[in-house]
């Protein structure tokens, strides 16, 4: 399922709005800034969506895209399958956007579970692919998968709880954001482990670094790829989702991590950045735009992306 982002005309709109974007003023008089080449795809995470209840996903993302010329479409894949399974529903959707606009090629965006999604896309047809991001995604494995995994043995009956439980909530997303999608929450957790996520490599090495904490080969294939990602679990005491993921934070190895993913096993081709002041889902502008106030924008970094995008003519 794809949606056609639309555009806002104004994107200051508080005070508050103003003092968080300290970072990186908008401007409405820019109206190519992000004017990319090529189409943007915005791919969402595990028990993710592309908008459910009035909800985006990818919140103000497209619609700060849009308003400075890009051409954006999120995407929707099942929220809990294996990266193989959900790569092919996104390469559906590729072909779907090709053949609708008459582009080339795309750019992908992946966040969390998206990046190995987005990934698998450009390693089976690069020839459809300009560039992929990966936003604090998995690319080699999650401490918090790796704990839930030998916490719960295969095959038993606490296994079989989880498992029940987040199916029904995985499937209770995806009826309520039209995704249509059979899950399989086992096979999402086996890819998210490090076990699963370097077993992906093997297949798909393209812009995967060959050190502990480098960077990856900037251009595979005629795919140009580039990551970024947070450092920082808890950052808003406003926010209700930092307490959880403060929580899930301790639960890994190194403390330079987003609260889900540790930060140098985010990085993938050309590293933007992996010490950005956001958690997991700040990297999203989740939740509804809550973040730390005193450091870079969401949206300003999605914003910065898309010009460095449109400079490299992608």
């Amino acid at each position: 399922m794809l949606k056609k982002s639309i555009a806002v005309a104004c994107l200051v709109s508080s005070s508050l709005w103003s003092v968080s974007s300290q970072a990186g003023w908008f401007s409405s008089s820019n109206d190519d800034y992000t004017q990319t080449k090529y189409p943007i795809l915005l791919t969402h995470g595990i028990l993710g969506f592309d908008e459910m209840l009035g909800v985006d996903y990818w919140y103000k993302i497209p619609q700060t895209l849009s308003s400075e010329g890009a051409e954006v479409y999120t995407t929707q894949v099942a929220n809990s399958q294996s990266v193989e399974v959900r790569g092919e529903q996104l390469l559906a959707e590729v072909e779907d956007i090709i053949a609708a606009t008459g582009a080339d090629k795309v750019n992908l965006i992946g966040h969390s579970h998206g990046g190995p999604t987005v990934r698998y896309v450009a390693s089976v047809r690069p020839d459809l692919i300009a560039s992929v991001t990966s936003v604090g995604g998995v690319n080699k494995g999650s401490d918090v998968a790796d704990f839930v995994r030998n916490a719960v043995p295969e095959d038993s009956a606490a296994e079989a709880v989880l498992a029940g439980l987040t199916t029904a909530l995985a499937t209770v997303i995806d009826y309520l954001s039209a995704g249509g999608y059979e899950q399989d929450v086992l096979s999402m957790l086996t890819s998210l482990t490090t076990e699963g996520s370097l077993a992906f490599n093997e297949d798909h090495p393209q812009g995967v670094p060959t050190t502990a904490c480098g960077e990856g080969d900037y251009s595979v294939n005629g795919v140009n790829y580039y990551s970024w990602s947070g450092a920082s679990a808890f950052t808003n005491a406003l926010d209700p989702s930092d307490y959880l993921l403060g929580l899930t934070s301790v639960l890994i190895d190194d403390s330079k991590n987003d609260g889900l993913i540790e930060s140098c096993d985010s990085n993938l081709g050309m590293v933007v950045r992996n010490d950005y002041s956001m958690n997991h889902l700040d990297e999203v502008n989740q939740f509804f735009g809550i973040h730390h106030l005193f450091a870079t924008d969401p949206l300003t970094v999605y914003r910065t992306h898309a010009n460095r995008l449109k400079n490299a003519g992608l």
